[in-house]
Formats: C-alpha cells, structure tokens, sequence
C-alpha cells in the first residue's frame, strides 16, 4: 500500500505502449524502468539490475530460458529432416478445408495437454505449414493453439498446471481436510467449475466451423488471407524470410522423422515429469535417427541446432524481461493495493467473482499466471471458509483467474511463445484473439454470478 495508485502506473504504461507500437520488449523495458523509478527513486538502477539478477539466478527461469531455447533446438532439427512436412501430409488426409484443419488443430491441442510449453510448440510445428496451405490466417491457428494450451492444461488432472494448483491449494492455502482425498483427487472436483478454461476450450471449434463470427483482427486477418493469400501481416513478412525461400522445392518427407522423436518428448514428459529432460531425450532420438541414415551430417546437425537455440533469442529476451517485470510488480505491492481496493465489495455471495477477476487483473497486470495464484490463494481460500463461500468454487475461479491471464495478456509465457512459434506479430496475435478472450470472460462471469448465489 506504500505507492498507492502509483502501483498502477507501471502497468499502463506497458500496456499502452504495447498498444501503440505493438513491440512488447521495449514497452517491457520501459515499464520496468518506470517501476523501479517509482520504488527506489534517484537509486532506481540498482533496484533494475537487483531484479535482473533475481530473475537471472532463479532456477525456475533458468529452467523456462533453456526449454524454450531446447525447443528451437528440436523445431530446428525437425524442419531440415522433413519430419513435420511428413506429419503434416498424414493429417493432410483429415484436412480437406479450412474448417476440418481448424478441428484437427484443436483436437490435437486436446490431446497434448501434459503441459501449455509443450503444446504450444508441438502444436505449432505441426500445423503451421498444413494450416498455410488450407489458408488459414496464422492469427487463428496462433487462437486455436493458444486457446488449448493453458486452458487445456486446467483442465486436465495430468498436467503441470493440475500438479500446480493442486498443491498450492491443498498445502500452502492451508485448506482443511474436504473430505475428497488427495491433492489431486481435490483437484477433480474443481474442475467443473474453472469456467473460463472450459468456455474458451469450447469455442475453438464453434469458431472453427463458423457458428462463432470473426471479431475485428480476425476478421481482417481471413479476409487478407483471402483476397491476398498471406496468411500473415506485412509486420510478420520478416519473421518468415526462410519459409518464403524455400517456396517451390520438392521435398519429401519420413513421417516417422517427425512422430518418433516428439513421441520420446510426450512419453517422457508424462513418465518422468521433467519436459528439459524430455528434449534432451528427444534432441538425441533425432540424432540417432538422421545421422545414420544421412539425413544431414553430424557437423550439420549441430549446426542446426544451434541456429534453432539462437531463433528462440527474441523469444527468450521477452520472458526474461516478463520475469523482470513480476519481480517488480511483487517489488511495488501490487497484490496488496488490489486486494486492498476490492476488500469493501466481498460478501459469500460475490465473492467467486471478484476472485475470478482478480485474479485475472492481477496475472494479466504481471504476465505471471502461477506467482500470483500463490499469492492470493492462503488469503481468498480462508476468507472463503471463513464467510460460507463455497470453497471448490473460489478455487476454480482462481484457476480461472489464472488462465485468463496466461491467455489474453499481451505479454505472458504463453502469448509470447504462441505468435514466436506461429512466426508472426505478436500483437497481431495478442489483439485478434482478445475478442474471443473476453467472450470466455463474459461466460464464466454469469457461471460465477449465477453458483455464487445458488452454491
């Protein structure tokens, strides 16, 4: 409560500039400048590099750096073998239109829901190529992607998200026995009521088949695809220089160049519990399955491998610089100021509500969709309890909370890496998906008016 208003600042300011001139990086550095402006004052550089080396010597962001950047790797390697375009000729089979790749797409984003990270840049490897052919504007498969990466994962119970929530819900809130078991079995009944994941599940193939309209960017966007043929804007036309390059050449590609390496990923994931390792395991299946049978050449493969390292640099500069900006948001108290602003409004029956928004705001203001559900949960999870508020409720309403965030903020893990792996703008992404973002809002906005009066 130390800044007061002032807390907000930061926060408009980024999203403001992320507006105007759609680069997230810069309006990232410039908001975490201004926030350790407003906190330290004169001294506010060595508040900046303070929080740079937070975020540098924290494992959990030293662990997101090398897997995306491991993810450039494997994506690298894929593209050269073939594999995908193998893949992509298999599914091709499904994929007689638009609409058939549009429900292809999502339900292979259903499918791979052991972590958003994982579906997303599997997804996107997939299907971009096959998604270009059929004419589908890269702003609706980066929707499609996006829209079954974090929701997904809340759904399911063998994610890293369920793994997440479950323990911060059942250890660290300190909730009392509920009588369902473990962490995990708690978990099952929750997820009848993350209702913004599962409206935004929902609407994917409703948008897909055309009973859902497209909303302003989107809109646009299919009709540049249309009367143009470009799947992506003129903002995007440098991020796919090598694709436009290799139009015209006929090549072949082994299915099996590309399922057996990223079914090690998948497998492994699930089995282990560790996606670094995972890649790790599947970056070497790749090796075992190219170099003998001189697919590239071992000096080749290294080389690719790197360069797809390298690809993810812009990508990981912008999550670090996120990082940096949660670092600050935690450094100014904005969860407090918040918290603090809507106590007045809370009764038992507003409460799911509230909780749900709040949670939003707050995630959407740090790009942070688990440091913040950390945060209120051991606060909104007693004061549930303690004024007769359902608490399976409240805790699918931060869930909710929590997913919205990862999926509409212009500058989250899971917005970044989405329109890096769709090579395209990510405010093109950002904007053309918020419409249908805020629809899901609005649904799971009744859902929670309308159980926390009847519950």
């Amino acid at each position: 409560m130390e800044y007061g208003i002032l807390t907000l600042i930061p926060i408009v300011v980024v999203i403001g500039m992320s507006l105007i001139t759609k680069r997230i990086l810069e309006s990232l550095i410039v908001g975490t400048f201004i926030t350790y402006i407003i906190v330290d004052g004169f001294d506010f550089a060595s508040g900046w590099m303070d929080a740079f080396f937070r975020v540098a010597s924290n494992k959990d962001h030293q662990w997101v750096i090398l897997v995306c950047a491991l993810f450039g790797s494997l994506i690298a390697l894929l593209g050269a073998s073939h594999g995908t375009l193998g893949f992509s000729k298999l599914l091709g089979k499904l994929c007689r239109g638009q609409k058939s790749t549009m429900f292809v797409t999502w339900i292979m984003g259903v499918l791979i829901f052991v972590d958003d990270y994982l579906n997303i840049m599997t997804l996107s490897t997939c299907m971009r190529k096959l998604t270009d052919k059929r004419k589908v504007p890269r702003e609706a498969l980066s929707y499609v992607i996006d829209s079954t990466g974090a929701p997904v994962c809340a759904l399911l119970p063998f994610s890293t998200w369920a793994v997440f929530f479950a323990g911060i819900f059942y250890a660290e809130a300190g909730i009392p026995e509920l009588g369902y078991g473990s962490a995990i079995e708690t978990f099952y009944h929750i997820i009848p009521f993350i209702f913004y994941a599962i409206a935004a599940v929902v609407m994917v193939p409703l948008f897909g088949f055309g009973l859902i309209p497209k909303w302003g960017k989107m809109r646009k966007a299919y009709e540049r695809a249309k009367e143009t043929g470009k799947v992506y804007s003129p903002e995007s036309a440098s991020l796919n220089l090598d694709e436009e390059d290799a139009d015209g050449i006929h090549v072949k590609g082994n299915v099996w160049d590309f399922i057996l390496p990223i079914s090690v990923l998948i497998t492994l994931t699930i089995i282990i519990g560790e996606l670094f390792l995972a890649l790790i395991a599947s970056i070497a299946v790749c090796f075992l399955l190219y170099i003998p049978r001189k697919k590239m050449t071992i000096s080749h493969f290294c080389d690719l491998a790197m360069h797809g390292f390298c690809n993810m640099i812009p990508t990981v500069a912008i999550i670090f610089f996120v990082f940096v900006m949660q670092e600050g948001m935690s450094d100014i108290g904005i969860a407090d100021y918040v918290i603090h602003s809507v106590q007045p409004l809370i009764n038992a029956q507003l409460l799911p509500v509230i909780t749900f928004l709040l949670v939003a705001v707050l995630n959407f203001s740090t790009g942070s969709a688990w440091g913040i559900p950390a945060i209120v949960s051991p606060i909104i999870i007693p004061l549930a309890f303690s004024i007769g508020a359902n608490p399976l409720l409240i805790m699918g309403a931060i869930v909710s909370g929590a997913t919205l965030g990862s999926h509409a903020c212009f500058y989250s893990d899971a917005t970044v890496l989405t329109s890096s792996c769709c090579k395209m703008n990510n405010m093109d992404h950002a904007l053309s998906q918020l419409p249908y973002a805020m629809c899901a809002t609005g649904l799971a906005v009744v859902g929670y008016l309308v159980c926390g009066f009847l519950m």
